[in-house]
């Protein structure tokens, strides 16, 4: 891993290194992606198919595209009860977390009478895209899900792959339990372009979410602009900032709860004692061997992962804005401080009984947050990227010959005689 200190005169350049590592896939895959869009286009389903069949071994119809209610059925019966218990806990909570973000309606009469407004109003159809294989994670499935509805989107639509025909069932049921029964088994940019163009067997969307590979986040980056995205997820990242009252192993697993995530995955760990960071570097070496997905972890330790001394919470408060990262722990016995000078993450968790993975499961915020420094710019999911704004003006003839002069000079100076004069006969 990288070691690292801000007393170092090196610091500055080494730091710049840090932020500017690239962790995001290399592969050229714009190319196959557009090909793939192309295709599906022209052909629709059997497009679809034929892509589901190359990639994940996979014979459908038009017919089996669609998981039935009955296999859903079996798929839920078949959860064993504490884990049915677990998710519906951890639905509820979500469930309640994104009910309370619904925003208000806003009307307001200014002093020339004008009445002003603001409409809050959900989207008509959802693309929740659900990876397979080894990142297949029934919490993201409500995670997504559930602010859909909450927001009241009329329907949603979730595509998971299924290679060689095998279903993950805690899915199936995660779906259920968050109001999804509309699901298709494909998966990669195929799947993503039918929730974009449409077919005859999948209707179009209009906003897709969700993660997925390079494929998908490509082809997501290509239908932007005919339907909405979330956004182009990166590799996932923790930066926890703690001190020597903590215990190394506890820091230790929180690093690896991260980088087990994915070999680009990237840990971060800021402490003003040395002794500490030496303490934790050995803790996460004796912690690795007993993971089961040690090797995913320790090729994310030993390549992203860092340790970095800082003199105090001040100077590591400005490197955690610069770092900007996706999850932030401040693993510290009064964080408050701290927590009011962070301008830039995704989700904070506050002092040392507080780890990142609660806020992945059970907390009630979103877990599904802007990487790779985005978080500078955005935020993540919510209830409001399911809704649009739309605002209204409502007039009688005294507001507008309290504002329209000034609109008619206005548009007089910009050449638009017929904006000028939509507003001129009205005051005549």
């Amino acid at each position: 891993m990288i070691r690292l200190s801000t007393a170092d005169p090196a610091f500055p350049t080494r730091f710049q290194a840090l932020l500017g590592m690239a962790r995001e896939t290399t592969e050229a895959v714009d190319a196959a992606v557009a090909a793939i869009l192309a295709d599906l286009r022209a052909r629709g389903d059997a497009a679809v198919i034929a892509a589901t069949a190359r990639f994940d071994r996979l014979t459908l119809t038009p017919d089996t595209l669609r998981i039935g209610a009955e296999e859903i059925a079996r798929a839920v019966a078949a959860i064993p009860a504490p884990l049915a218990a677990a998710l519906d806990f951890a639905a509820g909570r979500i469930e309640a977390f994104h009910r309370a973000q619904l925003p208000a309606d806003l009307a307001t009469t200014d002093a020339a009478g004008l009445t002003l407004g603001m409409r809050w109003t959900p989207l008509d159809a959802v693309g929740l895209y659900v990876p397979g294989g080894k990142a297949a994670y029934p919490s993201s499935v409500l995670m997504n899900a559930i602010p859909a509805r909450i927001a009241g989107v009329g329907r949603v639509a979730m595509c998971v792959p299924t290679p060689d025909g095998v279903t993950n069932p805690l899915i199936l049921a995660a779906a259920h339990r968050a109001g999804v029964h509309e699901i298709y088994r494909i998966g990669g940019a195929q799947a993503v372009g039918a929730l974009a163009y449409g077919t005859a067997s999948i209707a179009a969307v209009d906003r897709i979410v969700g993660p997925g590979n390079a494929y998908v986040a490509e082809a997501k980056r290509q239908v932007f602009g005919r339907v909405g995205i979330d956004s182009i997820a990166g590799p996932s990242e923790v930066v926890i900032l703690a001190d020597a009252a903590n215990r190394p192993e506890l820091v230790a697993m929180d690093l690896l709860a991260q980088a087990e995530h994915d070999e680009a995955a990237q840990s971060i760990l800021l402490t003003d004692d040395a002794g500490f960071a030496d303490a934790v570097a050995a803790a996460v070496a004796a912690a690795l061997p007993s993971l089961p997905r040690r090797a995913i972890a320790g090729a994310s330790w030993e390549t992203h992962g860092a340790i970095i001394l800082v003199r105090d919470w001040t100077e590591a408060t400005g490197l955690v804005n610069r770092l900007a990262p996706e999850h932030l722990e401040l693993l510290l016995a009064d964080p408050d401080p701290v927590f009011a000078q962070v301008r830039h993450a995704g989700a904070i968790f506050l002092g040392p009984w507080c780890p990142e993975a609660v806020g992945d499961y059970v907390a009630g915020p979103n877990h599904v947050l802007p990487t790779g420094r985005t978080a500078r710019f955005s935020s993540g999911l919510s209830v409001y990227d399911f809704l649009k704004r739309t605002t209204w003006v409502r007039a009688d003839r005294a507001a507008l010959a309290a504002v329209g002069p000034a609109a008619v000079a206005l548009a007089e100076a910009e050449g638009l005689d017929a904006h000028a004069s939509s507003i001129a006969l009205r005051l005549a």
